[in-house]
């Protein structure tokens, strides 16, 4: 019994002692200070509290591992190969990983590759497509060119060379030693371009190389000259010397070398009209009379070399004949004036004289004949 009483007594003496500690401090006038100091008291504790929070919250997930030394090998060469971004990367963006594929250049293009025209295309655009200089575009296809810009036309097949230089035919006739030094180049440029496929070994002198007469040969980084018209290009030559297949005084002697058409045909005269009679194999009348003024020009239908240039006595009057090289003649009469002659090579398009009415003409106008090595045909399956 005595116990239950101390116990029951002690604590509100406790609790008068508390209060009454405070109602003494309050009366010596110290309860503001006492606020102050209990304020503050429960700041450091709470910033205490928080502080302890953080560290456990950022506490490592395995304790153990305390130091980079107790870290397993497999992840610490983990961490070194796909280190962490720091935070001066972070702050200039979102960093990428680098591109394990690359675009390897493609390999330089070692042969002759073929281009078709297509509308709109321009010489300068086509060299410009495949990173050539336009010359090399004309020094590779002067047989369907020959040197004018102007005789490119849609659907035309054109060479293009791998690299800058000429594409020209191999005659023989002169030391392939000078026949290199005519494009400025070395023999030993020329065999050894990988493109002509030759042989160095059995090529005991470059300066008289036994290459077979025919071949066609890259001349890499060879000089080429324009030719003018009229002028003939090295190398140009037929199988068989090329004659007139009308005879008359202005036949020429059989001719050995000159240009070589494009295997292509355009108008010769400025109207494309009939004036008078048009292709007749039952009257015996083989050509085609185009209208025209007197003295209006004549152009070539295609390039070639003039076999007959002079006044023919079998009715056709002043006549041209050109050879060109393709299987192709063709004949241009009653002319007033003649502005080519004998042997002169000519390209496509060139004025090679005026139309007139010489001969069995009622009329200035031209008569214009096709013919093929056997027969007489009609101009207009040939003209454009």
């Amino acid at each position: 019994m005595q116990n239950d009483s101390t116990d029951k007594n002690t604590s509100p003496r406790r609790d008068n002692f508390f209060a009454r500690s405070i109602t003494r401090l309050v009366q010596m006038g110290l309860g503001e200070s006492l606020l102050r100091v209990s304020t503050n008291l429960f700041s450091i504790i709470a910033i205490g509290t928080v502080i302890l929070l953080v560290q456990i919250f950022y506490r490592p997930a395995n304790p153990l591992l305390k130091s980079a030394t107790d870290v397993p090998a497999v992840v610490a060469a983990s961490a070194n190969m796909n280190p962490l971004p720091q935070q001066n990367d972070l702050a200039f963006g979102i960093s990428r990983a680098a591109q394990i594929h690359t675009n390897a250049p493609s390999r330089p293009r070692q042969d002759i590759a073929e281009y078709v025209v297509q509308d709109g295309d321009t010489v300068f655009g086509i060299a410009e497509k495949f990173g050539l200089e336009p010359k090399t575009i004309f020094a590779a296809n002067y047989a369907v060119l020959q040197d004018d810009p102007h005789s490119l036309l849609p659907k035309q097949s054109l060479k293009i060379l791998p690299v800058d230089g000429v594409y020209w035919e191999w005659l023989g006739g002169i030391p392939f030693g000078d026949w290199a030094a005519y494009f400025k180049v070395k023999p030993e440029d020329i065999i050894n371009f990988p493109a002509n496929n030759i042989d160095a070994a059995t090529i005991s002198d470059a300066a008289n190389a036994n290459i077979k007469v025919g071949t066609w040969l890259i001349i890499p980084n060879g000089e080429y000259q324009y030719h003018t018209p009229g002028q003939v290009p090295l190398g140009m030559t037929r199988s068989n010397p090329a004659s007139a297949q009308v005879g008359g005084s202005g036949a020429c002697p059989p001719i050995n070398g000159g240009a070589v058409g494009t295997g292509t045909f355009i108008f010769p005269s400025v109207q494309h009209v009939l004036s008078g009679f048009d292709y007749s194999e039952k009257t015996n009348h083989l050509g085609i009379d185009l209208a025209g003024n007197l003295g209006d020009s004549v152009f070539a239908t295609d390039g070639g070399v003039i076999v007959y240039a002079g006044v023919n006595g079998y009715g056709y009057g002043n006549m041209i004949m050109i050879d060109h090289g393709t299987g192709f003649q063709s004949l241009y009469a009653h002319l007033s004036q003649i502005f080519v002659s004998c042997g002169e090579s000519v390209n496509q398009g060139q004025t090679i004289g005026a139309i007139g009415s010489t001969g069995h003409s009622s009329g200035p106008h031209l008569h214009f004949e096709v013919r093929t090595s056997t027969t007489v045909i009609n101009p207009w399956n040939v003209l454009p």
